[in-house]
């Protein structure tokens, strides 16, 4: 019953949540200066014009009102139709997802070969000159903008050495090689500044783990600092980099705009840039949407999978 009632907690969390969030980004492009039917038919347009193009998408209903369409029409999985391309949105988003979700995942296993063994590494070798450098080259990578870190791996690997392109997608259909290869650099850009973070944490945490009592116990009966450190230490310390991973994930999906712009990527972020730039309103209030929605759901299954593994959470208040 402690888990059912955590999980019904955590859902209830989840709903308000997607409904609050909802509101503020209807809200936002709502406030938006600038009308999508005068800016698709141009300066020279006559109102006339402007008032039926207003009609047939629909601009000409209350707030109110076209809050309620799209917030139903998501519900039933329909996002609308783009005023530019006068296609449905969810057709545009899943043609772009199948470059975002590899994207991040790729990015995200990166960062995991990276920041996991630097963090253990690190804690390993408090305070030797070891741990001084990987903690100084992750500082290093948390203050460079990832966006610059990505025009430098351009101008090495694709300009000067040419193993990789400078940008562009290849495509599935190219293969599986070719359309990794052409992920390969963005993905090595988004993942450099998060396994910076993410290395921190875990040093932090093992190095929490390594001073309790229990760890203490295990060297008393023998154990190596090896030995207790990879039996008992690493599965404690991993429950705070847990939580780090999800959202993280949640940031390299959601938030790859300005790197899919530099590669010239055709995902989700390009997708929403290229809205914002033509006024297409409806493809940036579903696909924020989106995004958001991975976000939440992402921290819910971190949630869940906490209570899963502690058993304290699930009898908390």
């Amino acid at each position: 019953m402690g888990l059912i009632a955590y999980l019904a907690r955590r859902l209830l969390s989840l709903v308000l949540s997607l409904a609050v969030a909802s509101v503020v980004i209807f809200a936002v492009i709502e406030v938006a200066p600038g009308d999508p039917a005068a800016f698709m038919l141009g300066m020279n347009a006559q109102p006339e014009t402007v008032a039926a193009l207003r009609a047939e998408l629909g601009l000409d209903m209350a707030p109110l009102e076209r809050y309620g369409h799209w917030v139903l029409g998501m519900v039933q999985g329909d996002f609308g139709t783009s005023y530019t391309y006068r296609t449905p949105v969810s057709q545009m988003v899943a043609d772009r997802l199948w470059v975002s979700l590899p994207l991040a995942l790729y990015a995200l296993a990166l960062t995991m070969i990276v920041a996991i063994p630097a963090g253990i590494y690190a804690a390993s070798h408090r305070g030797k000159p070891g741990d001084v450098a990987v903690m100084g080259l992750t500082q290093l990578g948390v203050a460079i903008p990832n966006f610059w870190f990505a025009m430098i791996l351009v101008l090495i690997f694709a300009i000067t050495l040419r193993w990789f392109g400078a940008g562009g997608f290849a495509g599935w259909d190219a293969g599986f090689g070719p359309a990794m290869k052409s992920l390969t650099l963005p993905a090595i850009a988004l993942a450099l500044p998060q396994a910076a973070i993410l290395a921190r944490v875990m040093r932090s945490s093992l190095i929490e783990v390594m001073g309790e009592d229990y760890m203490r116990t295990a060297r008393a009966k023998g154990l190596t600092r090896s030995q207790t450190l990879w039996r008992h230490g690493l599965r404690n310390a991993l429950i705070p980099v847990l939580t780090i991973l999800g959202l993280q994930f949640a940031f390299l999906l959601a938030g790859a705009i300005i790197i899919e712009q530099v590669f010239f990527l055709p995902g989700l972020g390009r997708l929403v840039f290229q809205a914002i730039s033509a006024r297409d309103l409806i493809v940036v209030e579903s696909v924020v949407m989106l995004l958001v929605f991975a976000v939440i759901m992402v921290n819910f299954l971190v949630d869940l999978a906490y209570a899963l593994a502690d058993p304290r959470l699930r009898r908390g208040a």
